[in-house]
């Protein structure tokens, strides 16, 4: 059986990531069209942000061929996307929006947001999966699956900050001190805040859960992909 080469693999794994993206736009601007609207219009936006993650994966792992990832701009890179990760998650939390406007069906509205968040979720999950893979090439498997759940632990922390706090991740860039400063009052006064505690968790265990299948998915059909 002809085997297809890893490259063509990434190409046509990248054509399906936009086309599907381009659909969700193409279901925004339909919904535009039909209820004379801009309604949602966030979507699109957030969706442009769900790329970066992935984008930022891919340049790690490329970097990470020739180079260590002790090096200052693998760490860069890293960090960055880590700080951007949870773009690609938060589409799911989008939901709390949806709301019966009349200005289309609320059946077509679900679909809408139900594509967005699906393109968020694959965005952000092969992400980490790049990730994960070029941390079970250096460190022992146990410490990488560590990481990697330490990882979307933040990330369902991420999204309580944005969409409890309202902070974004320009922030981290812009405004560090009143991001850090928020931050750690709901630490402090945690006892004031269980929702902290309660949207993270909730957060974590989905993310956790639909990687973790991802994962043993993928070890089932692609046996190179086991650590």
């Amino acid at each position: 059986m002809h085997q297809v080469k890893p490259k063509t693999q990434a190409r046509q794994l990248a054509v399906a990531l936009i086309l599907s993206s381009l659909f969700s736009i193409a279901l925004f601007a339909a919904r535009a069209l039909a209820g004379d609207s801009n309604r949602y219009w966030f979507l699109n936006w957030n969706l442009a942000l769900a790329w970066l993650p992935l984008l930022l994966a891919w340049t790690l792992k490329k970097r990470l061929r020739n180079h260590p990832w002790l090096n200052w701009r693998s760490l860069v890179l890293t960090a960055m996307w880590l700080a951007f990760l949870p773009n690609s998650f938060y589409l799911v939390s989008d939901f709390v929006h949806l709301h019966d406007s009349r200005e289309v069906s609320l059946l077509y509205d679900v679909v809408l947001f139900a594509s967005f968040a699906f393109n968020g979720l694959t965005l952000g999950f092969i992400s980490v999966y790049l990730v994960h893979k070029e941390l079970l090439a250096k460190i022992r498997a146990r410490d990488a699956h560590l990481v990697i759940a330490a990882v979307l632990l933040l990330s369902g922390f991420a999204i309580y900050v944005g969409r409890n706090l309202r902070w974004n991740t320009w922030d981290v860039l812009f405004n560090p001190a009143g991001l850090l400063f928020a931050i750690s009052d709901r630490f402090i006064n945690s006892g004031s805040h269980p929702q902290m505690f309660t949207i993270t968790l909730i957060f974590f265990a989905l993310l956790a859960s639909l990687y973790a299948f991802i994962w043993r998915l993928i070890n089932i059909f692609v046996p190179t992909a086991k650590p």
